[in-house]
């Protein structure tokens, strides 16, 4: 090939953009000119099968990107193409004339190993980066665009799962009972707001199931909170209740669970959640129970439930230590049946004591929580 300075001539194939029949023939790139030479082809306008030339101005001409094992493409005024294996002499034109600068550059690391095995670095520390704090972020803003209609969807299903998984029975409470525990609650959904249309369902969660929950309170994403005989029975006060009840219409308010359903599940089908697609958000509820199931509340969800049951208990009772001493009696509680119980599940979403931080943490937070008068965060 001659050099920069001068001309340069490409061997190639020529296509008239009108069939696929290719034609021999050269390309020479002369200072601002190009000019092709067909051999023995048609060229535009020429009848026959004469020889065929044609010039151009070069800045008329377009030069493709570089693609392994596949011959360069130069494409020419009027929709017609000529085509070369002289990768070397279409790059040195490129160089010559600063053409696909950029692309060359790319071209150049993709034949080092070594900056193909950081650009794979790069690439696996930015996926690493996504699954780790781009999916939770995306989860939760997924979350709080969910139309309430299929949160109510989440809710329903889910309330089916639990009762034909054997999970929970029929409250053994006296209906006098129930109603003062769903009169206090009110008193707490009033405080928390949000618009939802909270529902307490007092549940015995010692049903004779494989499956059964015991002592334990959970919210589902909609506003719907369950709570079981067996923890009313272990709280000494309904001010413990209640404050784990507000704790639970904190991670309503907060779409906790429903974030963490998506980040469970995948973003695959968040689309159609949230642009209100009933019909695929009706078939996605039918997955949330089993995610719920298997899932759990982040440190930072915890946190922030547990803030929002300190301020409430703060305003209504003036203390947090009513919650304090329930966790306390739960882990005493949870640790004992564990030692007794061969079928102890594995941690949930409707275990109180197996979300981070620990226990001990949850009190210590409470306490900071009391003694700044409520100061932390609101929503």
């Amino acid at each position: 090939m001659p050099d920069s300075s001068g001309p340069m001539t490409l061997q190639g194939v020529y296509f008239d953009g009108r069939s696929s029949r290719d034609q021999p023939a050269t390309l020479t790139v002369d200072g601002q000119t190009a000019t092709l030479r067909v051999a023995a082809g048609i060229g535009p306008g020429v009848p026959g099968t004469l020889p065929f030339e044609q010039s151009w101005p070069v800045r008329l001409l377009g030069v493709d990107a570089p693609v392994p094992g596949v011959r360069r493409a130069i494409t020419l005024p009027g929709g017609s193409r000529f085509e070369t294996r002289d990768d070397a002499g279409v790059s040195a034109w490129e160089r010559a004339t600063g053409r696909n600068r950029a692309l060359s550059g790319v071209r150049a690391l993709e034949s080092r190993w070594w900056a193909a095995l950081a650009a794979l670095g790069v690439s696996l520390a930015a996926l690493a980066l996504f699954v780790l704090s781009g999916i939770p972020a995306v989860a939760r803003q997924a979350a709080f665009a969910t139309p309430r209609t299929v949160l109510a969807a989440f809710d329903r299903e889910t309330i089916d799962f639990l009762q034909n998984g054997d999970y929970f029975g029929p409250s053994r409470l006296g209906a006098a009972r129930q109603t003062q525990l769903k009169a206090e609650f009110r008193k707490v959904t009033a405080w928390a707001g949000g618009g939802y249309p909270y529902r307490l369902l007092i549940r015995d969660g010692a049903a004779g199931g494989a499956n059964e929950l015991g002592a334990n309170a959970f919210a589902l994403p909609g506003g719907t909170v369950v709570l079981t005989d067996q923890l009313v029975r272990l709280a000494k006060s309904d001010r413990e209740l209640m404050g784990v009840l507000a704790h639970e219409t904190g991670h309503v308010t907060n779409r906790h669970g429903l974030a963490g359903v998506y980040q469970a599940l995948g973003l695959t089908l968040v689309t159609s959640v949230v642009t209100g697609d009933l019909i695929g958000a009706g078939t996605f509820a039918a997955a949330v129970p089993a995610a719920l199931l298997s899932g759990g509340y982040s440190r930072a969800a915890e946190t922030e439930a547990d803030e929002v049951s300190g301020r409430y208990m703060l305003k209504a009772y003036g203390t947090t230590q009513p919650l304090q001493t329930m966790l306390a009696r739960l882990e005493k509680d949870d640790t004992e049946d564990s030692e007794t119980s061969a079928q102890k599940s594995g941690p949930s979403i409707f275990d109180l004591l197996s979300t981070h931080p620990g226990t001990p943490a949850r009190i210590a937070h409470l306490k900071r929580i009391e003694a700044e008068g409520g100061s932390a965060p609101t929503r």
